[in-house]
Formats: structure tokens, sequence, C-alpha cells
């Protein structure tokens, strides 16, 4: 019998077992790669197509194109696509990202005869009706309205305007942006994007032989249409600025600083996860522990490493009462200086090293989330290596190491700060 009255032998995380996927390579260029847990009967089905090259003529092509494409094809209205979708209890999404545009199926295995034919109509007959091209512009032009009047919503779209002017990672729209699409560009976009030879269709959940044959027939003679130019210039690194944009009426400033600096496949990026996490990545770094918790300057203030495919970007965000936002950009220069200057005690480290541990592993709950884990590697070109390495820099960095990482990366005067509000 259980005696709960012993506490639970602790031990640390040496290793991952992570699924491995296999690969199937058609003739029309789409690769496959499925994730097999013999589990319950469900599979998870995502396209994945990288975005062209971002054309600031036309700006908007990608999101309205990804967002649209469940709006009808010339074989179905939206409605009938929707009817369709739930009729089998099935969930279809689509999902735009700077570097990648998605489409989802999460279906039953026993209805993928049925469900698969209404997502090869959506990748080969989209159609982009007019009416619903108008509904979108006014539907997102009344959004960004909206979002304009929040300071954390500017206070993002003039950071990363900032950090990436003229680039993808950078832009922001304005209304006038959505008055300009029109259909026959959202076509051109469409055929040139949408096809076997940009797809990467990652499968999950139950992927036996008859699952991957029901696949292979749907979509094996899926045809390629045009070429296009998916190339992505190199993101040229901008000068940090002071920008301020002043809100009279504000009760609450926004806060955003931060740089453009590496991404996933550079050496250092684990340890850098390692220095941000003590700094802002979790609930009790040290930017909480002063700015809210002592100061109660914030309900909340956290730091992020974002990694994509041709930059990083590091940033700290927060929202505080406008008597105090001078005091809190200082506070916030004070623990980066500290992170500079004084070694990271042992306790604190060994309590970040559990908490990344742990969410590394608690990450990991079920087959979707190994194949989102693969997805990390393939679209920035790494292999498994990279996870043992990441476990392996968690335990072992050095408060030195980091430390030395903290001077390498943390430079004050060249980080970009945007102040919405009163300063």
């Amino acid at each position: 019998m259980l005696n709960r009255t012993i506490v639970p032998e602790f031990r640390g995380i040496n290793d991952l077992a992570l699924i491995k996927p296999n690969e199937i390579k058609l003739e029309n260029g789409c690769t496959i790669f499925s994730f097999d847990s013999g589990g319950q009967e469900l599979v998870r089905l995502e396209w994945i197509f990288s975005n062209l090259r971002f054309n600031t003529a036309k700006p908007l092509a990608n999101p309205a194109v990804n967002t649209l494409l469940t709006e009808g094809t010339t074989n179905r209205t939206a409605a009938e696509i929707a009817d369709e979708i739930d009729f089998y209890g099935a969930f279809l999404q689509v999902e735009f990202g700077t570097d990648h545009s998605q489409v989802t199926l999460y279906t039953l295995n026993k209805h993928l005869n049925a469900t698969l034919p209404v997502i090869k109509d959506l990748l080969t007959n989209a159609a982009f009706p007019a009416k619903e091209l108008q509904t979108y512009i006014r539907n997102q032009q009344q959004k960004l309205q909206v979002s304009l009047q929040k300071n954390d919503v500017l206070c993002r779209r003039v950071f990363n305007n900032a950090l990436y002017p003229g680039s993808i990672y950078g832009f922001a729209p304005e209304a006038e942006d959505f008055a300009q699409l029109k259909q026959e560009d959202l076509k051109l976009h469409f055929e040139q994007q949408y096809q076997p030879a940009n797809c990467t269709l990652v499968v999950a959940g139950k992927v036996d032989a008859n699952t991957l044959n029901i696949i292979l027939e749907e979509f094996s003679d899926w045809q390629n249409r045009i070429t296009a130019d998916f190339m992505r210039p190199e993101v040229e690194k901008a000068d940090g600025r002071f920008l301020f944009i002043e809100k009279p009426d504000a009760l609450q400033s926004a806060i955003r600083l931060g740089c453009s600096t590496i991404n996933r496949t550079h050496p250092d990026f684990a340890g850098f996860q390692v220095l941000n996490t003590v700094l802002g990545g979790y609930f009790g770094s040290r930017l909480m522990a002063n700015i809210r918790e002592d100061k109660g300057y914030t309900y909340g203030i956290g730091s992020a490493l974002a990694s994509l495919k041709k930059t990083g970007t590091f940033f700290i965000a927060t929202e505080v009462g406008t008597e105090v936002c001078r005091q809190a950009l200082t506070e916030i220069e004070n623990e980066i200086y500290l992170l500079k200057t004084v070694s990271i005690p042992d306790s604190e480290l060994s309590l970040v090293r559990n908490y990344m541990m742990g969410s590394l592993l608690g990450s990991l709950e079920n087959v979707f989330s190994h194949a989102d884990k693969f997805k990390n590697l393939y679209f920035s070109g790494l292999d498994y290596d990279y996870y043992a390495q990441y476990t392996k820099t968690v335990q072992q960095i050095s408060p030195e190491q980091l430390k030395d990482l903290a001077n390498k990366y943390f430079n004050w005067e060249d980080f970009t700060k945007v102040i919405i509000g009163k300063y």
C-alpha cells in the first residue's frame, strides 16, 4: 500500500524519448512526415506552405489568401465546406505565420475518405469569392480600428516595424492595405504558393498503413502549377532607437524593448533561453519578482526569445501605471546590468533548470506535441541532436557562461525601446 507520508524520490530528467517520423516523398514534390501513436482513432494533418517573398506592394496577399481558403471553392460554398466538415465531427482551421501558412484538419480515421476531398478541393480550387473578400476587408478594418486603441497592440506594431522595416517581420497593416486587396491578386498568389512542391504534410495520430494509403491516394495526383519566388532576403538589423507616442488620457503605459538577435540555429540559442528564463521567462523570474512583486508597478511583465527563419527577436514587454513608467524602465535596466555583472546563484539557477526541463517534458504529452517539436527542427534545418544539446546546455551551463552571454547579447544602448502612453 502506498505510504503517503513518505516524500517521493526526486529524479532529474536526463534525456528525452522523442517519437521520430517516417518520411515519404511524393513525385509531385510534397513531403509527408507521419507520426504513429497507435492509440485513439484520431489523426491530425497539417499542410504547411512556405510563404512567398514579401511583396511590399501587396503586403496582405499571404494572410488574406490563407484566411479566405475556407470561404469557397469552384465546387463548394463556405457554408457547404463548414457543413461537410461539421457533419463528420472534424475540425478545420487555417493559420498564417510570417514564414509559413498552414491548413490543419483533425478528423477520425474512419472519416478520412470523406474529409480529405474537402481539403483537396480547398488546395486546388479555392475561388476567393468577391462577396467573401469584401466581408473580410470590412471585418479586418473594423478589428484594426479597435486594436489600435490598445496601447499594447500599438506598442508591438511600432516595435516590430522599428526592428524590421520593410520586412514581413516588421509589417503592420493599415486600413488602406486591406482596401487594396484584389481578387485576381489573391488567385495568382494562391496558384504560386499552394502547390505540392511547396508543401510539407505532417500527419500525427493513429497513422497505420490504411491511413497512409488513403492520404496517398487522395494527394499523389495533386499537380504543380507555376513557379514562384520563395527566397527571402537576409534581414538587416536596425540600430537601437527610443520611440515614444504620447496618449494624454492613458492610465497605463505600454513598454516593449529588445533587439534583433540569434535564432534556433545558433549554438548560443539554448544558453540564451536559460538566460531569458532567469530574466523574465517564467512567473518566478527576476523581472516579475522586482517589478510586479516588490515594486507593484504592473500585473505582469515578461521577456521572450523568438526564433524566426531569418532572425531571432529578444524582447521585454509590460504595461505599467503612467506615473511609474520611468521607474519601471530603470528597474528593467538594473536587472539586465545585474545579469552582466553578478553571477546567478546556484540555488536560483537550479530552480530555472528544473522549471525548463519540466516544461519541456510536460510539452510532450501526446503524439501531436512530438510532431510540433519535429517541426521546430525541420523548418530550422536542424536534426534531433538539437534537443540532446539543448538538455545538456540547460543542465550544465554555468553561472559564468550565462554572465558571458548577458554581456554578449544584452547591450542596453542597442535596444529599441518603445513606450506608448505617458513617460
